[in-house]
């Protein structure tokens, strides 16, 4: 409704960390509209784009956004008000498309494992969320604990072989750096420096064993090989195998599809992982006290079910694997 967004005392800070955007602005009480039914009473931020302030608040968006959602732990997140406003189980999963894939739509499930019961009941594996007692993030209170999704990664293995790694910067300290969490926001895994070095570099010495030609560097990559010396497979570039050794045993394995990325036009696929320490200034996330920042790309095509009851996330590893994919399960 114009003037503004609404006449209210009551406000929230919304945030675009695309944009490195952030302000106060008021909170509404509105009606929306989801899998064919009228949803009353949901909470949210109102920004107005013609208040001479704004404009940027939905830049690095595409072109016909309208606003962000939030996934975290907290209470005005979408999860948490939907499951609260109908009475839903406690949990929601997320599964998205390779960005290859330009047709294709991931799937979003609310108060629900997923969808895809056949994918749950046989492959998902279950690890345990981490909670930070530091905030962290775009938004975040001051003494409360983080509304971030962290989980604890044990080790790292390439080609089954366990990396020689600084494993105290695997745990989150007791200023809140440290440990592992999960970004949609962060295109890239990054990782610490000290974790990074010796991680390109094992990768690179398997990647030799298997005869693939390292080509110049493409940042913000550093291994990157030409692809005339890669075969394909059913999870993508055939390259070494990355594990992620997670709390309670289970392991995330990234293939292919997951770890590697086409440049266009060149003949050369790179390592998609990138320096936390050492990338330019505007790729930085928007604080990275994390070691490891699992990003979007590690993310495609992998089916994520996060229990909020329980504190639990469990996930697919490569859906390709069952010859499915997030658009098609």
């Amino acid at each position: 409704y114009k003037p503004g967004c609404a006449i209210s005392d009551c406000t929230i800070t919304v945030s675009n960390p695309l944009a490195q955007f952030s302000s106060s602005y008021t909170m509404v009480e509105d009606t929306i509209f989801l899998s064919h039914t009228y949803i009353p009473g949901f909470l949210a931020g109102c920004v107005d784009l013609d208040d001479g302030l704004s404009g940027n608040a939905l830049q690095g968006l595409p072109r016909t956004s309208k606003g962000i959602i939030g996934f975290s732990h907290s209470e005005l997140a979408l999860p948490s008000q939907l499951v609260l406003s109908n009475k839903l189980i406690p949990k929601f999963s997320l599964c998205f498309p390779s960005s290859n894939n330009l047709k294709g739509f991931g799937n979003i499930f609310i108060g629900a494992g997923g969808g895809h019961p056949q994918v749950e009941s046989k492959f998902l594996q279950t690890t345990p969320l981490v909670v930070n007692p530091v905030a962290t993030g775009a938004v975040s209170i001051y003494g409360a604990p983080s509304i971030e999704y962290f989980i604890d990664v044990k080790a790292i293995k390439i080609d089954g072989h366990v990396l020689n790694l600084n494993s105290s910067l695997l745990s989150i300290d007791k200023k809140g750096n440290g440990g592992t969490k999960i970004s949609t926001m962060t295109p890239w895994t990054e990782l610490h420096s000290s974790l990074y070095k010796p991680f390109v570099q094992e990768f690179i010495n398997k990647a030799e064993g298997r005869r693939m030609k390292r080509v110049a560097p493409v940042p913000p990559f550093d291994a990157c090989f030409h692809t005339s010396t890669m075969r394909n497979s059913i999870t993508g570039l055939a390259v070494p195998r990355i594990d992620l050794v997670l709390a309670g045993g289970a392991q995330w394995t990234i293939y292919g599809a997951n770890s590697m990325t086409v440049m266009t036009s060149k003949n050369v696929a790179c390592l998609a992982f990138v320096d936390g320490g050492m990338k330019p200034k505007e790729m930085h996330s928007i604080q990275l006290e994390a070691s490891v920042v699992i990003g979007g790309h590690q993310l495609e095509d992998n089916l994520l079910v996060i229990d909020m009851a329980s504190s639990k996330l469990s996930f697919s590893s490569s859906l390709l694997l069952r010859n499915a994919t997030c658009s098609h399960v």
